[in-house]
């Protein structure tokens, strides 16, 4: 992301003399340093060369506001100052939004969002969260966090109250995401699980330090990543595939509250482009034809019995890839000794005969 991050230590130069490393060691520093590679080059390192200014929304808000050369518009609660855009204030009964005015129309791309969420109420009594969009129609109120109902795109959703009690299996505040061609509903009473694609529980609430979501779209797979624990770092929180999302859509951000409220605040919206090869197939398709749409081998529905909220039939990525080259590996090596020990008894029990 855009803040400078110190690098590992393993990557600082030794003072000592090198000594020979064992031929096993150097496969599993390879094996480390491959797997190290993949999983931070998921995440753009804010390269200003990227950076897309006109899907940007950073202090101290300039191009905000309702006049035809504004980038971004807001309505209802939201109150914009230098220092934030507070899209609802830790008041009962309140909905705010701001959308960006122009229509996006790069194929990949990758989102941060710099938020706070605070309030005055104690454990559980607080609500009711904000959603990141990337729809079809913009600055349209309803009773999804502050945006209408049967959306056409993509949302984020930090969900900070519980609504669902059976639904004890998983922690609030949580984030989850959800695909929708305008013919899904969003269910409050079940926090939306039923047309979820996955989710995280993370504790995001008036913490003292910053948070911060990653959005990334990137040949048809989204993946959300979280760094909310002021440790510089990003952890996976949604990965899957099969998504489809066309192009010409508007990004923005929506928040409410009901009977229980809190402050909930961006800080800023930073648009990447990421440089990605296509197929010239892919190339000479009308993106803005494309309707939104996930191809899963289980139903999003399958997510009411499944409470991590996590689909199999996505490709193993990260520390499971890791893993899996380890112990094949490793089963290598064993059998390596094994084949080398039978053949010295062999050797020695040919000797005998001689």
């Amino acid at each position: 992301m855009a803040r400078e991050r110190s690098p590992a230590l393993w990557l600082h130069p030794q003072t000592s003399a090198p000594r020979k490393m064992p031929v096993c060691h150097r496969i599993l520093l390879l094996l480390w340093l491959l797997h190290f590679s993949s999983v931070y080059s998921d995440i753009t390192d804010g390269n200003a060369e990227h950076l897309k200014r006109e899907h940007s929304l950073t202090k101290p808000y300039q191009g905000v506001g309702t006049s035809s050369s504004s980038q971004w518009d807001f309505r209802g609660s939201t109150l914009v100052t230098s220092q934030y855009v507070r899209l609802t204030p830790d008041e009962r009964s309140k909905q705010g939004s701001i959308w960006n005015t122009v229509p996006c129309y790069l194929k990949d791309w990758e989102m941060h969002v710099q938020f706070k969420i605070h309030g005055s109420g104690k454990k559980n009594l607080h609500g009711d969260g904000f959603a990141i969009w990337y729809t079809k129609e913009r600055l349209h109120p309803g009773p999804v966090f502050g945006n209408q109902d049967h959306f056409v795109g993509l949302a984020i959703f930090v969900d900070t109250f519980r609504n669902d009690l059976q639904g004890m299996d998983r922690s609030f505040p949580y984030i989850s995401a959800m695909v929708n061609n305008g013919s899904l509903p969003y269910d409050h009473g079940q926090d939306g699980r039923s047309t979820e694609l996955g989710g995280c529980s993370v504790e995001v609430r008036n913490q003292d330090h910053d948070t911060y979501l990653a959005i990334r779209y990137s040949k048809g797979r989204l993946t959300i990543m979280i760094d909310v624990d002021d440790r510089n770092d990003w952890k996976e929180c949604i990965d899957i595939g099969g998504v489809r999302l066309p192009t010409g859509y508007y990004f923005g951000a929506s928040a409410a509250t009901g009977d229980l409220s809190d402050h909930h605040d961006i800080i800023s919206m930073k648009m990447y482009q990421l440089m990605v090869e296509h197929t010239s197939e892919e190339d000479n398709q009308d993106w803005t034809k494309i309707e939104p749409s996930v191809s899963l081998l289980k139903s999003p529905k399958d997510n009411i019995d499944d409470p991590t909220g996590n689909f199999r039939s996505t490709p193993l990525t990260g520390w499971k890839v890791f893993l899996l080259l380890l112990c094949a590996l490793l089963g290598i090596v064993v059998c390596a000794v094994v084949g080398a020990v039978v053949f010295q008894k062999r050797q020695e029990r040919n000797k005998r005969f001689y």
